[in-house]
């Protein structure tokens, strides 16, 4: 595995046809691969963060190292450094039970919901309130492989700073999603099943930049 951190220049045209569409960016990072990768390895993953003052960053794990060379050239800046990949398997062997850490990760919380009367088809609602949001994250540690570290006041370390409604087309059709991006700290309570939720991703809606959580030193934003 791979992980890869992309500055945006978002002063690019093709930056900002980019960050519009994440049906545009996940064909963007795809044509990163001479073949898309598949498999038990890990599947591709990304992710952007707009960190202050006015920092973008595009994000990635890959079993294979990603050559993203046309994105300097439609989002980057060519004369400097714009991407670094590191190798992320030693990382995630590394990671232990007891450990806490800080994570963010970018999702797509939703509900299923089994349509009445004559339409049974089950559907997939976003949750749209900070309190279904943050439960929704909840309910999916455990099978995860973490678990919510908690205040000493008993209240969650898990905080949503960004929670956006993504409108965008997709081969003639009109695609909705509510994503939500979560700041928190977590404690690993089986490494497998955190190696597995880092590789492969967490909830819904990952070719559309959801699902990759990434972890820092606990006490570090």
């Amino acid at each position: 595995m791979y992980l890869t951190r992309f500055v945006v220049n978002t002063a690019r045209r093709g930056a900002r046809k980019l960050l519009s569409s994440p049906q545009a960016m996940h064909a963007a990072v795809l044509a990163g691969f001479a073949e898309p990768p598949s498999g038990a390895a890990g599947r591709v993953l990304w992710r952007i963060d707009h960190t202050p003052p006015s920092r973008t960053l595009l994000y990635l794990t890959s079993p294979v190292e990603p050559d993203l060379t046309h994105l300097v050239e439609q989002a980057g800046w060519p004369t400097t450094e714009t991407w670094q990949t590191r190798p992320y398997a030693g990382f995630l062997q590394s990671l232990t039970e007891k450990q806490e850490w800080a994570f963010r990760i970018t999702a797509n919380p939703v509900r299923n919901r089994i349509g009445s009367g004559s339409d049974e088809r089950t559907r997939r609602y976003g949750h749209s309130t900070v309190a279904h949001q943050q439960q929704w994250l909840l309910d999916r540690a455990e099978r995860c492989g973490f678990r919510i570290l908690h205040t000493e006041a008993g209240d969650p370390e898990l905080t949503i700073h960004r929670r956006e409604t993504l409108t965008f087309p997709r081969n003639g059709n009109t695609v909705t999603l509510r994503v939500a991006t979560y700041d928190g700290r977590l404690e690993v309570v089986d490494a497998d099943r955190l190696r597995a939720a880092l590789s492969n991703g967490i909830g819904h809606a990952k070719a559309y930049g959801c699902g990759l959580m990434t972890l820092a030193p606990a006490g570090r934003p």
